[in-house]
């Protein structure tokens, strides 16, 4: 911004005096919430048990070394839930998030006026809670077991999906549908023929990203009793078997990594 000095010569300079004020005003703000907020945590610290956590974290990883090799025999079958908690749930979730995200897409829904928030509100209420405060609620309803954690892995993935997918519908080549209604095509067939081939690849994608995310949140559903690993985890972690604890946290990142690599496969086949 151009400004003048006592001889008239020209200074350039990013702000005036007021946008500068203004701007470190903002920053004195920022900082006067930075030392409350630390203030409060503060008080609410027990600072004794941060500054003894180095031992007491050596002294687990002494505890937990080597793990208990023997023990990978009773986690076969919890880890093959976990990966059926994050299939399963992601399979369900797509079925409800496409019709979903058609109704929410602007170019699809039957009715932006009534419709369209019903579809946005399922997107937002599925996508706004945790799985795991899903899987409590479904526990207390249907019991616990891996039933519970497949439906809330589907509920919770259902909003990101769908998101996700509404939008991808959105940024469509409307040329390609307009070309297909201009031959007489039914609503379905124009949905068929020229919303779908188009949408396919994100789909595909938004699905193998989702399932990923599914496995990690899958792992630590038994925490709460909805099956899976996690459940071994937190009997291990109960009865303090350190040893056992670290195996099953090295069979959870080989499952996660697993769960990448195969993503990555199919991400890049589809790219």
């Amino acid at each position: 911004m151009p400004m003048t000095d006592q001889d008239g010569t020209a200074i350039w300079r990013r702000r005036t005096t007021g946008q500068s004020m203004l701007q470190w005003f903002g920053w004195l703000i920022g900082a006067a919430v930075f030392f409350y907020c630390w203030q409060q945590i503060s008080e609410a610290t027990t600072w004794f048990f941060v500054f003894d956590a180095p031992r007491i974290a050596a002294d687990i990883w002494t505890r937990a070394t080597p793990p208990k090799w023997e023990y990978i025999t009773q986690l076969g079958r919890p880890i093959w839930d976990t990966l059926n908690i994050a299939t399963l749930g992601t399979l369900i979730a797509l079925c409800f998030a496409v019709p979903v995200a058609f109704l929410a897409a602007r170019n699809t829904t039957p009715s932006a006026l009534f419709v369209r928030p019903i579809a946005l509100l399922i997107i937002v209420a599925t996508r706004s809670i945790n799985s795991l405060i899903w899987a409590l609620l479904l526990i207390a309803i249907i019991g616990p077991g891996v039933f519970a954690g497949v439906i809330a892995i589907a509920i919770r993935s259902i909003g990101f999906c769908a998101k996700l997918l509404y939008e991808a519908i959105e940024e469509i080549d409307a040329a390609q549908v307009e070309a297909i209604t201009a031959t007489g095509a039914s609503r379905w067939q124009v949905m068929i023929y020229g919303i779908v081939p188009q949408i396919l690849p994100a789909f595909a994608g938004i699905a193998v990203f989702r399932w990923d995310i599914n496995i990690r949140e899958s792992t630590v559903l038994g925490l709460v009793g909805a099956g899976g690993i996690g459940l071994q985890l937190s009997s291990s972690l109960n009865v303090l078997a350190w040893p056992q604890v670290s195996l099953i946290l090295l069979v959870i990142l080989s499952a996660v990594i697993l769960g990448e690599w195969v993503s990555a496969k199919v991400r890049g086949a589809i790219i």
